[in-house]
């Protein structure tokens, strides 16, 4: 029970070392050998699965528990990197052996926990961030972002853009579209901008009239729900008496 907590406690802190490394929890699970289920219930929870009993320690590691400690004091982290600086000094076992080690050593950090909760967002979210009002992000998203304007400082005129559209469409005035289109020419969202200079009157209106498609997606939706319900156990004379029934 308690090699299998040491084992499991490794692979564990393995997983959030290679997350920081912007690894995907598909390319984490060949690595160490695991299921991508595995990976991402270990990066939802943030840290080991509690078990009962402690980990046994290991006395091959105990000549070079002085060296390791002073270079985990030094900041190095990296089980492979201590791991290949104990071995050129004599050490015989297994690079799980040290992964264990800074696994136990990990587990008794306070800082451990709150390090690895924080994932950073998906492209899909990184998007959603830039076109968001900025006065609703929290402080550790807040950083994020700064650092992704210092990588990428293109990305900060296309979030003010994203931004500025946002604005455009939940409002119901027109007047700065055409401006937007010129400002959005020359950046990121240059494919964007013209598409909307080539159905600018559908834009206009969309953001001018009070009506839209709401009332048909409603209808689609609802059609698509009933077909969903009793696909493979009815035909279309079913279909249309129970379409008609709900209108």
């Amino acid at each position: 029970m308690q090699r299998h907590f040491c084992r499991c406690l490794g692979f564990v802190y393995q997983v959030l070392e290679l997350r920081t490394t912007g690894m995907s929890s598909r390319q984490i699970a060949p690595r160490i050998g695991m299921s991508v289920r595995t990976v991402e219930r270990w990066l939802a929870a943030g840290g080991e699965p509690e078990h009962r009993r402690p980990p046994a320690r290991s006395v091959l590691m105990d000549p070079f528990q002085e060296y390791l400690e002073g270079r985990w004091q030094e900041g190095q982290r990296n089980g492979l990197h201590l791991w290949s600086e104990i071995k050129r000094r004599g050490f015989a076992g297994s690079r799980a052996t040290v992964y264990r080690w800074t696994a136990a050593r990990q587990h008794c950090s306070s800082t451990a926990p709150t390090n690895a909760r924080w994932r950073p967002p998906s492209r899909r979210n990184c998007a959603w961030l830039l076109s968001e009002d900025t006065t609703l992000l929290d402080e550790q998203t807040e950083q994020f972002l700064g650092h992704l304007y210092d990588c990428a400082p293109e990305l900060l005129k296309a979030g003010d853009l994203a931004r500025r559209f946002a604005a455009l469409i939940r409002g119901d005035d027109d007047a700065g579209l055409e401006q937007w289109i010129e400002d959005a020419t020359d950046s990121e969202l240059a494919s964007l901008a013209a598409g909307i200079g080539r159905d600018i009157a559908a834009v206009r209106a969309a953001i001018t009239q009070p009506w839209s498609t709401s009332p048909v997606e409603g209808q689609i939706n609802r059609l698509k729900t009933i077909k969903r319900q009793m696909y493979g156990r009815a035909g279309y004379p079913l279909l249309r008496n129970r379409l008609l029934a709900a209108a």
